[in-house]
């Protein structure tokens, strides 16, 4: 036994040496623990690689019974946490600060209240502002986490999806200790360490036609980072009918673009630009044709920083022009785009 105790010592440091995932040094120890009950099982009795195990499966199945109970207590504390987050998250989902600025959140704020273009009176505005932002992977992430930063008061964010090893080369919000974890409450978990002002609604399902438009309609503005068509052209639909401003983002390998879509400001919206989805094999998911890690965090970061111009009324933003961006060759276009007056989702806007 002390041998197989060396050997699964051994594997667990070699994991960490290699910065293996948690699940995958597991995965590895219980193979092991399989291959020695397999031995004892197999093996005649008397056999000494047998007797070197410990003569009998019966210690091996006791330690096997323990790991089980605490391994399963484990996933029930994280569950009971989760709900207790969800609980706590529905209590406090209108309970965002108000009023005037502690001396803390003045201090926190302090670069941005030095700008002529923000000062008090813009921080305040992003104080009072709720914001709502469409899935919490690649574009989601940075925007999730400068919103937080800026003091933007109310923040949600919808996503049905849990957070895979696949993400974390570009999902910056999520950790390799929360992993299998949905990724709203891994983004919540995050922003709560980032700054603890911003009310957080975290909300763990599927973005429907259903619920989308009363959903929009309890925020100001809406951030799309949604990753297929057929969310981005609900997202803006449910956008329309509501009469918010969408800031959305796309990517694709190395590539980015970034508008405002805002029928009622006199931009276009989505359907204005694109009409028809892509035809098949045109526009590839991330997954099938890949993306560099660092282009969700320079075209999420632009959204962000639109999405805090567009509260505080700084500078120009992205209202009837397109943003492109060449991660490969490093450059940037704008491109003025206009409604169509015949378009069958914002012509009666």
């Amino acid at each position: 036994m002390i041998l197989v105790l060396i050997l699964a010592a051994g594997i667990w440091g070699l994991g960490i040496w290699l910065k293996a995932p948690i699940q995958a040094r597991l995965l590895m120890l219980a193979l092991l623990y399989v291959a020695v009950l397999f031995a004892l099982i197999a093996l005649p009795a008397g056999h000494p690689l047998r007797e070197s195990l410990g003569g009998g499966p019966g210690e091996w199945l006791v330690l096997g019974g323990l790991v089980a109970l605490v391994l399963a207590y484990r996933e029930g504390l994280l569950r009971v946490r989760d709900r207790a987050r969800r609980v706590e998250a529905e209590r406090k989902a209108d309970t965002a600060p108000a009023g005037p600025f502690s001396q803390v959140e003045l201090e926190r704020y302090a670069r941005h209240i030095v700008l002529r273009e923000v000062g008090g009176a813009g921080q305040k505005r992003l104080k009072d502002a709720k914001v709502l932002v469409i899935g919490a992977g690649g574009l989601g992430s940075p925007v999730l986490l400068y919103l937080a930063a800026a003091g933007v008061g109310t923040l949600g964010v919808i996503d049905d999806d849990t957070v895979s090893l696949s993400n974390l080369q570009r999902q910056i919000v999520h950790t390799d200790a929360r992993g299998d974890r949905p990724k709203v409450f891994s983004a919540e978990a995050a922003v709560h360490d980032l700054n603890p002002h911003v009310a957080f609604r975290p909300y763990n399902r599927r973005l429907t036609p259903k619920i989308a438009p009363e959903l929009f309609g309890d925020y100001d503005l809406i951030v799309d980072g949604s990753d297929s068509f057929s969310t981005r052209a609900m997202v803006n639909a449910a956008a329309v009918a509501t009469g918010k401003p969408l800031i959305a983002g796309a990517i694709t390998q190395w590539e980015g673009q970034v508008t405002i879509y805002d029928p009622a400001g006199g931009a276009p919206c989505m359907a204005c630009l694109f009409p028809e989805a892509p035809a098949e094999g045109l526009a590839p998911s991330c997954a099938e044709a890949g993306v560099i890690g660092a282009l969700p965090g320079i075209v999420g970061s632009i959204m962000a920083l639109e999405a805090i111009k567009e509260i505080t009324g700084a500078g120009t933003v992205l209202r009837g022009t397109m943003l492109l961006w060449d991660g490969l060759d490093a450059d940037a276009r704008r491109v003025r785009v206009a409604r169509r007056p015949d378009c069958p989702v914002c012509s009666d806007v």
